[in-house]
Parts: C-alpha cells; sequence; structure tokens
C-alpha cells in the first residue's frame, strides 16, 4: 500500500508539473513494476510462513501421538516381559517337580525288582497285594511296611520301619535300598542336611548298590534346595560324568539345564 501511495504521489506530481515525456513514463512503469514484484514477494512470504506455521503445528501432534502410542507400546511389553518371566519361573518349578517324581518312578521301578529277586519271583507272578502281616524274623515284610509308608507319605513311620530293618538285618540285599529311602524320607520332609547324610552312607558303604546314582542325584537335588547352588551343580554334574546313558543322569541334564535358563 505505502508503494501505490508514492506512485500516485509520482504522477500527480509530474501531471501538474506539465512536463511528462516517454522517458518518465517508462521509469514510472519500471518502478511500478518492481513495486509489484515486491508486493507478490511479500504475499509469496506471507503464505509461506502461514504453511510453515501450519505444518509445525501438524507435526507438533503427530509427534505428541507418537510419543503416546511408543509409551503404550513400552507399558505393554513391560507387561508382557512379565508375564513371560512368571511363566518361565513356573515351567522351571513344573520342571524340577516332574523331574523329582521320574526320578522317583525309576527308583520305585528298580526297588520292585530288587523286590521281586529277593522273592524269587518274577514280573508276571509277583502278587500287588500289600503284604497284610509281619513278623519280625521276616525282612521282606518289615521292609515292605516301610515303604508302604513312605509311599503313603507316613514319612517318620516309614524313617522307624527302615531303621528297625536296618539294625534287624544290616546284611540283606535291600540294606542299601533301605537307606536310600531315610534319604528320601528325609528329602521329602525338607530335612535336607540329613538327607545329604543318609545318601553319603551308601555312597561310603555299598560301593556295588543300584542306588548310587539315584543317591548322588539327590544329595545334589538336596544341595540345590538348600541353596548351595555350586555344590549342587557339582554332584548332577558327577551323576553325569559316572553314570552316563542312565535315567540319572538324563535328569541330572535337566536340572542342570533349568539352572542355566
Amino acid at each position: 500500500m505505502r508503494w501505490r501511495s508514492l506512485l500516485v504521489s509520482v504522477l500527480a506530481a509530474t501531471t501538474v508539473a506539465g512536463c511528462v515525456g516517454t522517458k518518465d513514463i517508462e521509469a514510472i512503469q519500471t518502478q511500478n513494476r518492481d513495486i509489484q514484484r515486491q508486493v507478490a514477494s511479500a504475499q509469496q512470504v506471507a503464505s509461506t510462513k502461514e504453511e510453515v506455521t501450519r505444518l509445525e503445528a501438524q507435526i507438533n501432534a503427530h509427534t505428541s501421538a507418537l510419543l503416546k502410542s511408543e509409551a503404550d507400546v513400552q507399558v505393554g511389553l513391560q507387561r508382557l516381559s512379565d508375564q513371560i518371566e512368571q511363566l518361565e519361573a513356573n515351567l522351571a518349578d513344573t520342571t524340577f517337580r516332574l523331574n523329582d517324581l521320574s526320578q522317583q518312578i525309576a527308583a520305585t521301578n528298580q526297588e520292585l525288582r530288587a523286590v521281586r529277586i529277593a522273592l524269587g519271583t518274577n514280573a508276571s507272578g509277583a502278587s500287588s497285594a500289600a503284604p497284610t502281616a509281619q513278623a519280625p524274623d521276616d525282612p521282606q515284610a518289615l521292609y515292605e511296611s516301610a515303604r508302604n509308608d513312605y509311599v503313603r507319605g507316613n514319612y517318620e513311620l516309614a524313617i522307624l520301619g527302615f531303621r528297625r530293618y536296618l539294625e534287624a538285618f544290616p546284611d540283606s540285599e535291600l540294606a542299601d535300598n533301605a537307606r536310600y529311602w531315610i534319604g528320601e524320607c528325609n528329602f521329602s520332609q525338607g530335612n535336607y542336611q540329613q538327607a545329604i547324610r543318609e545318601f553319603d552312607r551308601i555312597l561310603a558303604d555299598y560301593p556295588r548298590s543300584d542306588k548310587l546314582a539315584s543317591a548322588l542325584l539327590k544329595k545334589g537335588y538336596a544341595y540345590l534346595q538348600m541353596g548351595r547352588i555350586q555344590e549342587g551343580r557339582t554332584q548332577l554334574r558327577s551323576v553325569i560324568g559316572t553314570y552316563a546313558g542312565s535315567d540319572e543322569a538324563l535328569l541330572a541334564q535337566q536340572r542342570l539345564d533349568s539352572l542355566s535358563e
């Protein structure tokens, strides 16, 4: 607007003076074109600033939305991570329980084989019924009574029965088994240190026992339950190295793998 006013003033002045010539008109036209270019440039700048302001507002809005989305994603990821950790903890506990149950089943199978040998019977002819009578001079009845107490969870009675068996028949074929089940009873009661002592006696007193691998395995479990992880690992590695290919070695490896996860 300032340039237009100036142009009008120039035209008026030259008209009044009465001396407008061709050169003057050309000069005025040149000035007019310059003014128009400057006005157009100014308008373009103003339009560009408005566009920039609008784009900045859009960018800010998008940025805020992205930041909110990122925060929501982070919260979701943290919740998912917590759930995964809980699932892994549950899986490790379940794996340990299954391993322990598998070991007990394997030990029971070994025990049944030993019982059948002691009775002079085979698997097809052995009776599945529990013994109903017990005599002081009947080692098999005494042993079976204590074993049944263990199966029913009567650990104190089972310990008493197995100790009576060991006192009465220290040199019998099932003496090492009786000692082993005393260790198992203590383990099931959470008396891990006493369980380790019983398992150590098997390792020391019965070098030919078929319970050596099981005793060493459960000794490792006991150390782990007590929080003595390194000692537990050492015992499990010993099972793997000494009794490679056995069920106990497989269980030991599974337990070590669960500790590494």
